[in-house]
């Protein structure tokens, strides 16, 4: 596939049978040849665009747009949806488990690479450096002395890796990203701009004689596997004597922070403005919503979901899944309701109270 700039579209896209060969799903109607360029919503749609639908509200919507393909349900697709769709016979139709996602993967596919660029001469890369040939390094980036640098990996204008540290293959650093040494990160992780991976934990020990701070070693390492990705301006700490990790798959908002020490588990996700101290331990498949704070040497296990502003006091294990746990100290979001209306009840003066 030929490299173009990530403001160009493919000539003639893709057809609908190599998105159905990658993807799966059905082909209930239209011509499997046709070829899709691009997503888009109703509005813009065109006989070149991929729809999808949900709900049947939303696929009549989509079919009105007249797309090239609408990816749906295969409970949405009646005999009257038929008929509609015979009325514009240049719209595809494909049926999938997860609509969503197929349409989420096949935008993937419909993206554009972006090119190759080979090392800037405006930026700086130690000579004993290790960089893959079709590896991109973008003006006034620093690469230190040792760094390695997988296989079709972009570093963006501005990044500074420190010495030492290591990136895998198709990573994607955007500008000003800062990773300190004693980091690794593996394949196909992407960084927002501002990040900065690797830094010093908040780790202090005071003098109960003079009140003054010494700082507790933070010399341990971070460890970022494959598929992870971090959001604009989020930091996350190395160990303060062994390592931080965050897990495959792992996906964090803008401004979130990751404490020393901490070992976020696969398919976590968190929102924007999460905070988790050091210590601390999130299972896999968690859901942290925004601005979620957990204290220090914490236990979340795995699959537990946090409302956002849910609060999980130190030394404190969270095991409760099924349901969505709100509040501080978090408990489930019923619960939470209920002693939030109690306390209303009881903050009411005597007089309505009395009235009830």
């Amino acid at each position: 596939m030929t490299h173009k700039s990530a403001t160009q579209e493919f000539a003639s896209g893709l057809p609908i049978a190599t998105l159905l060969n990658d993807l799966g799903g059905q082909l209930v109607v239209g011509n499997p040849a046709q070829c899709i360029e691009r997503v888009a919503q109703p509005a813009s749609a065109n006989a070149h665009s991929m729809l999808f639908a949900e709900s049947a509200s939303t696929l009549t919507q989509a079919l009105v747009a007249r797309p090239g393909l609408v990816v749906t349900a295969a409970a949405l697709v009646s005999p009257s949806v038929l008929a509609q769709v015979a009325l514009s016979p240049e719209v595809a139709v494909v049926v999938a488990d997860q609509p969503r996602l197929w349409f989420a993967q096949a935008a993937q596919r419909l993206q554009p690479a972006l090119p190759y660029e080979g090392i800037h001469p405006a930026a700086v890369v130690a000579a004993d450096s290790v960089i893959a040939v079709d590896a991109t390094i973008g003006p006034c980036a620093v690469v230190g002395s040792g760094v390695r640098i997988g296989a079709r990996t972009r570093v963006d204008a501005g990044v500074v890796l420190e010495p030492g540290v290591v990136v895998g293959s198709d990573c994607h650093l955007r500008p000003r990203v800062i990773v300190y040494s004693g980091t690794t990160l593996g394949n196909r992780v992407q960084v927002h701009a501002g990040a900065v991976l690797g830094a010093d934990g908040f780790g202090y020990v005071r003098d109960r004689r003079t009140g003054r701070y010494t700082q507790f070693p933070q010399q341990g390492t971070l460890h970022i596997e494959d598929d992870v990705e971090i959001g604009a301006n989020s930091t996350v700490d190395r160990g303060a004597l062994a390592e931080t990790r965050i897990a495959r798959g792992t996906k964090l908002d803008n401004l979130v922070h990751v404490g020393h020490n901490c070992s976020i588990g696969e398919d976590v996700v968190m929102a924007s403005l999460c905070g988790i101290s050091g210590s601390s331990s999130i299972g896999n498949g968690a859901i942290l919503a925004g601005q979620v704070g957990i204290g220090d040497h914490v236990t979340v296990g795995p699959g537990v979901i946090l409302g956002g502003q849910a609060g999980v006091l130190s030394g404190k294990t969270v095991t409760t899944t099924g349901t969505v746990l709100w509040g501080t100290p978090a408990r489930p979001l019923r619960q939470y309701l209920r002693e939030l209306a109690t306390l209303t009840r009881l903050a009411r003066k005597p007089s309505q109270a009395r009235e009830e």
